[in-house]
């Protein structure tokens, strides 16, 4: 089981965004690889904890956490635990170091050089109720910048290919060195030497590629789900961006979904509900029938579970409840009015709700408990 993110970052789950950011950067300087070479427990805390800022310090990934906690990042989505490696730690929150470990963040492997990473891409996917419930792989056309055949690079002069530049300057502190990004190389290290005529201006050129998505059962409308390496590239030896996939959902013909569980509204005749009836209704496995008692009642709800939508963390599959209607006609023949108005005052035909029959704001308190 993944460890909770509060909990590697040795904070509560009402902490401020300030406070992330002071406990991820207490923590990443602790288990920075500078201050312990070949240590491979303090590597994989380093990343536990660029892990959890990662998803705590972005609002919409920390409300998906909170709901749903790690099975909202799994599969295609998120961080995953393995889609970030180091580079893309040192690249994406240098910031928050500053000039801590020799003036850069970047401080690890091949002398300290950054690895620029590559932009992200953003596309929408749109998904069946079935879809939806029993998870569904994807596979969608995107166009990415990708590092062109041919193309090389050379180490940049300016910056040596640190990606970054070091400025000393004399305070009444005295001195104090910052580092900045190279403007030569834009961070990569790397300069453009060759390219093909084809090429922009970095070495890349737009290609078409189909990219599986595997989406999980359970997810919902506005969650963003991530296919790591999988937006444009970067020049020279940078990281690949992400895809990023917005989830849309279409509505159902007759099902209705709220959270794992769905609604089907069951219109039934007068006969129907007096001398009970078997229906044939909609469930996201195909059809089901079911059986009505008589004497059934209008606002009856039938709960038939597992008939749902399976939970994104794991924990089963919700319930369909059958909200039952009886269908009162508008219009009657001689011979139907005759009965009816036979009927009225008939012991038989008089209400007697019994203690069993719950009222309408029970049958709600049902539905959400």
């Amino acid at each position: 089981m993944k460890q909770d993110y509060y909990e590697i970052l040795g904070i509560s789950k009402g902490a401020s965004t300030a406070e992330i950011k002071k406990a991820y950067r207490k923590k990443a300087l602790e288990y920075h690889p500078d201050k312990n070479p070949g240590d491979t427990k303090a590597e994989e805390m380093f990343k536990k904890a660029a892990e959890a800022y990662e998803v705590l310090s972005n609002p919409d990934k920390r409300a998906r956490y909170d709901q749903f906690g790690h099975a909202a990042f799994d599969g295609a989505g998120g961080f995953g635990g393995g889609g970030m490696n180091m580079d893309d730690i040192f690249s994406q929150f240098g910031d928050i170091f500053g000039s801590a470990f020799g003036g850069g963040f970047g401080g690890f492997g091949g002398g300290g050089q950054r690895r620029v990473k590559g932009s992200n891409l953003r596309i929408r996917v749109k998904l069946t109720l079935e879809e939806v419930a029993n998870g569904v792989e994807k596979k969608v056309k995107v166009r990415r910048k990708k590092q062109a055949a041919g193309v090389t690079y050379q180490t940049c002069t300016t910056c040596g290919g640190r990606g970054q530049v070091t400025k000393i300057t004399n305070t009444i502190l005295g001195r104090m060195q910052t580092a900045t990004t190279c403007s030569t190389c834009g961070g990569s290290g790397q300069i453009l030497d060759k390219k093909p005529h084809d090429a922009d201006a970095q070495g890349l050129k737009i290609e078409e590629e189909t990219v599986a998505i595997k989406i999980p059962a359970g997810v919902e409308e506005g969650m963003q789900l991530k296919v790591p390496g999988k937006g444009n590239e970067a020049p020279g030896n940078g990281v690949p961006g992400d895809l990023l996939v917005a989830i849309e959902t279409q509505d159902h013909e007759t099902l209705k979904r709220e959270g794992d569980n769905l609604h089907y509204d069951l219109y039934v005749s007068i006969s129907e509900a007096v001398l009970g009836t078997s229906k044939e209704i909609d469930a996201v496995g195909g059809k089901v029938r079911i059986k009505l008692e008589p004497g059934i009642q209008s606002g009856k709800i039938l709960r038939l579970r597992g008939k749902g939508i399976s939970s994104i963390n794991g924990y089963g599959s919700g319930d369909l409840l059958v909200h039952v209607n009886v269908w009162t006609p508008k219009e009657l023949n001689k011979e139907q009015r005759d009965f009816f108005e036979r009927m009225q005052g008939n012991d038989n035909f008089e209400p007697r709700p019994e203690k069993s029959d719950k009222s309408f704001f029970e049958k709600v308190k049902d539905m959400f408990s």
